[in-house]
């Protein structure tokens, strides 16, 4: 077999077998409307915008890529709404859109903070393009595993919950209810296996003086029949506007992560993984880029000290 498809099904099955999670993220804090309908920001006439991209593993041939657009907005003092739009791409050959709509209904606990319900629904399109691939050199032999292309689209659901105060916040959701897994067993076989993934997520602001601020988190991920995933993060912000950050991903990396306020509305950033798993022989490690903009129809946000995006 050509080494496109050796490279391939270590890979694929590297991502599934092992993992068994859904795509990765290290900038999670400013993220979390895609794993997490429930979160909300409760600023009316704000309409939060963002977007992040991830490439994974890079130097290894074939590796992950994934794309997200992410949009939410209160319509009043109790409902949020939004959407999500994720995309993954294995290699060119195997690719997922999930499209899905968020609703997120919130109660005001006074001095208690917040509690928050949220609920997501859309549809994930899968698509392997498996007849591309070259698997045999001149001999005109077809595996029969890949003889066709694979084609679905299955209706999914979500739910969370997120509770916060102004310097802390708590959820657990499980974004994908139904969630669908595709994989090639030991066997050369491809199945589907449906894996409910839950995700606990928690975050601290502590002031250290006027201008710098300490800010701890964390992500655990939890599927059957996988070890939990656990990111743990700290995050110093200079002035609201500069931020800089170093975290540990349990038996898998240790990341570096730089955010800026270009404006009041805009926030640009950067993470970095360096790898510590068994593919740190073949990969330099992982980039991810990520852009926040707050589009404030009414101007009421002009300055850098009113309600800064702590997460």
């Amino acid at each position: 077999m050509k080494k496109i498809f050796i490279q391939f099904i270590t890979l694929f099955t590297a991502t599934v077998l092992w993992s068994q999670q859904d795509v990765q993220y290290t900038q999670y804090m400013y993220n979390m409307s895609v794993i997490n309908p429930a979160y909300t920001t409760g600023t009316l006439g704000v309409y939060n915008l963002g977007a992040l991209y991830r490439t994974q593993w890079v130097g290894v041939k074939g590796a992950p890529t994934s794309t997200n657009i992410f949009a939410h907005t209160p319509i009043n003092e109790q409902i949020e709404v939004g959407f999500t739009f994720v995309n993954d791409n294995i290699g060119n050959i195997v690719k997922e859109n999930n499209i899905f709509a968020d609703f997120a209904y919130k109660l005001n606990l006074e001095e208690y903070g917040q509690l928050s319900f949220g609920l997501k629904a859309g549809a994930s399109f899968f698509n392997a393009d498996l007849t591309s691939l070259n698997l045999e050199s001149g001999s005109g032999n077809t595996d029969p595993n890949f003889s066709e292309n694979i084609q679905e689209s299955k209706f999914n659901i979500g739910a969370g919950v997120f509770y916060n105060k102004d310097n802390y916040y708590v959820g657990f959701s499980v974004p994908y209810i139904l969630n669908e897994k595709h994989y090639i067993n030991e066997n050369g076989r491809y199945e589907n296996l449906k894996k409910a993934h839950f995700y606990l997520t928690g975050g601290y602001v502590f002031d250290i003086n006027s201008e710098f601020k300490l800010k701890p988190s964390f992500m655990a991920k939890a599927v059957n029949g996988a070890p939990i995933a656990l990111d743990l993060n700290a995050n110093v912000l200079y002035q609201d506007r500069l931020e800089l950050g170093v975290g540990y991903r349990l038996n898998d990396a240790v990341v570096g992560m730089v955010n800026f306020g270009v404006t009041p509305k805009l926030r640009i950033g950067y993470a970095y993984d360096y790898t510590l798993a068994k593919l740190q022989a073949f990969s330099s490690g992982s980039h991810e880029f990520l852009l926040l903009y707050n589009l404030d129809q009414f101007n009421l946000n002009n300055g850098f000290d009113k309600s800064p995006r702590f997460f």
